[in-house]
């Protein structure tokens, strides 16, 4: 399976753990978030026919695995990681990694800022890479963030 989408919507599940409560809430939410992110980057692939089944596959594909990585995550990685992102994309400079770590889980990962721009509008934007490892396994992938009005980072793409 891919594991650039398993990386961006564990990424996602990240941004979002704080208003998760439950264990169900996290597989929930992640399913979610990783279907929506495999429709889109399905939605990137060829055009017709074609282009319709890639959606559907990625929808699939996304939501096991967003569903796997939101099983996987608990309150306290999610919070080490949201913490890790919103500070790395905020004053990291772009090539330095930043990494988190839970000590009860093991589960840890990493955020490298690789390019920073502004939008037409003013906005400001980094690319950056990103892995987590989850009982042992690595995935890795890459997004872009932009800052919002109130300070902080949402990812725009993948």
């Amino acid at each position: 399976m891919n594991s650039f989408k398993a990386v961006v919507a564990a990424g996602m599940i990240l941004s979002l753990g704080a208003c998760l409560e439950g264990q169900g809430d996290k597989q929930v939410a992640g399913t979610l978030v990783g279907a929506g992110l495999g429709g889109l980057a399905g939605s990137q692939i060829g055009s017709g026919t074609g282009q319709l089944a890639a959606v559907g596959a990625g929808v699939l594909l996304g939501g096991l695995l967003g569903s796997e990585v939101g099983r996987s995550l608990d309150k306290a990685d999610q919070a080490y990681a949201a913490q890790t992102y919103q500070s790395t994309l905020e004053s990291v400079p772009t090539g330095q990694t930043q990494s988190w770590a839970n000590p009860d889980s093991g589960n840890q990962g990493t955020y490298t800022p690789t390019r920073t721009y502004q939008t037409e509008s003013g906005q400001y934007c980094r690319e950056f890479q990103q892995t987590i490892t989850v009982g042992g396994e690595v995935q890795s992938g890459y997004g872009t963030a932009c800052r919002q009005g109130d300070g902080t980072w949402k990812i725009v793409s993948n």
